[in-house]
């Protein structure tokens, strides 16, 4: 009987096959969240379309169309993106401007956010945040030097970033305008812009985001049942979505009331299986299921960084971004999310990745989870070849 060998680099250590943190992450996100959305949206899917398992059945749809995309993206080079970055960018704008045009965007509570493509609504904003990443990972791989020195190279990404913060502010999404401006700034701060030409941008933008929200109505009165949800004028009007989270996680306690004995799903909490799921998951599983969410994500944000730190060792600029970047859209929307839900910040429409009902969410989350496994099998990949002798 012959032995099988197992190839070798040169003299570098024979492959050994090893669980890989970040798709045991997402896969743990995928079936979770299939499992609470299903549990969150049951009753209503009962109730509107005949069918229990309505939502359950898209969803799996949507989890088998994220898995093709993490395949595909796999098996596609960075460099790939890397050249499309300008295209990415073009198409962008072009989807925040399409999505603003009657009778192409899909008006929901006086938000025109989503394009109807009959099998699933989609988002444009999802997109554009990964596709902006993308071209500002790229913009810092070619002027790095210039983004650390000179004014107009820190200026020029952040006039992209401006121009798509306008269009969102337009549709408007509040939520994806801050989760975006945010990342673009801490993508150029670790490229080592200077402190102060970051703090004055900084400044200049919140009070651009402040006047702007001023002038909305809606937003003042979100603001003002954000400071105190529990008043009599609040309750039953702009605070009622967190009220009845805070209910959700208080009925929950340290262990919950049990998978599926939820009450607020029953027509009491509006979104429950959506960008509220998280109350949800803390009325039936209680502190210690909210705990293992937050616990994912943060291993999640950390491998991103630590695959971001390796690549960018290995000089790597673009790969290092494309890592940083992703991991800080995961942060941004794990922690709004969360902060909505438990009050901590006012109500916004953003979802949890991996964790709320929606095709473009899942979609994107999954691409974004498959670049993060591209940009580490090609720094591993590098460090094999720099240890096999020339």
């Amino acid at each position: 009987m012959t032995a099988t060998r197992i190839p070798t680099f040169g003299h570098a250590e024979p492959f050994q096959p090893k669980l890989n943190g970040l798709f045991f992450i997402t896969c743990l996100l995928f079936a979770f969240g299939l499992l609470m959305m299903t549990s969150a949206s049951i009753e209503i899917a009962s109730s509107q379309y005949h069918d229990p398992f309505y939502f359950l059945k898209r969803q799996g749809m949507f989890c088998l169309i994220g898995f093709a995309v993490i395949i595909l993206t796999l098996h596609i080079p960075l460099i790939f993106w890397k050249n499309a970055s300008r295209f990415l960018l073009i198409s962008s704008f072009v989807l925040l401007f399409l999505v603003l045009v009657p009778g192409v965007g899909k008006v929901v509570n006086g938000s025109a956010r989503w394009i109807d493509l009959g099998i699933f609504n989609l988002q444009p904003s999802e997109l554009a945040k990964i596709f902006i990443v993308i071209y500002l990972a790229s913009y810092l791989d070619r002027h790095l030097m210039e983004v650390r020195e000179r004014w107009s190279g820190f200026l020029k990404p952040l006039l992209v970033v401006g121009i798509a913060a306008f269009l969102l502010q337009l549709e408007p999404d509040h939520g994806a305008l801050v989760i975006l401006t945010l990342t673009a700034f801490c993508m150029i701060f670790l490229a080592g812009a200077k402190l102060y030409r970051f703090f004055l941008m900084l400044l200049i933008f919140v009070g651009v985001v402040t006047y702007l929200a001023m002038t909305k109505p809606y937003v003042i009165v979100r603001f003002s049942s954000y400071l105190n949800p529990w008043a009599a004028e609040n309750v039953f009007n702009g605070s009622y979505q967190l009220t009845q989270a805070l209910i959700a996680f208080g009925r929950g306690e340290w262990f919950g009331v049990g998978l599926g004995n939820s009450i607020q799903k029953l027509y009491f909490l509006p979104e429950a299986h959506n960008d509220f799921v998280l109350a949800i998951i803390g009325e039936e599983l209680g502190l210690a299921g909210v705990s293992l969410v937050i616990l994912l994500f943060s291993l999640l944000v950390k491998i991103a960084f630590s695959i971001g730190r390796q690549a960018e060792k290995k000089g790597t600029v673009f790969e290092a971004f494309v890592a940083y970047g992703i991991g800080l859209l995961f942060a941004g929307q794990a922690m709004v999310n969360i902060g909505v839900n438990t009050g901590l910040l006012p109500t916004k429409g953003l979802t949890l990745p991996f964790l709320s009902y929606g095709g473009a969410s899942l979609v994107v989350s999954s691409f974004m989870a498959a670049l993060l496994l591209r940009v580490q099998y090609e720094t591993e990949c590098f460090q094999i070849e720099e240890r096999a002798p020339q």
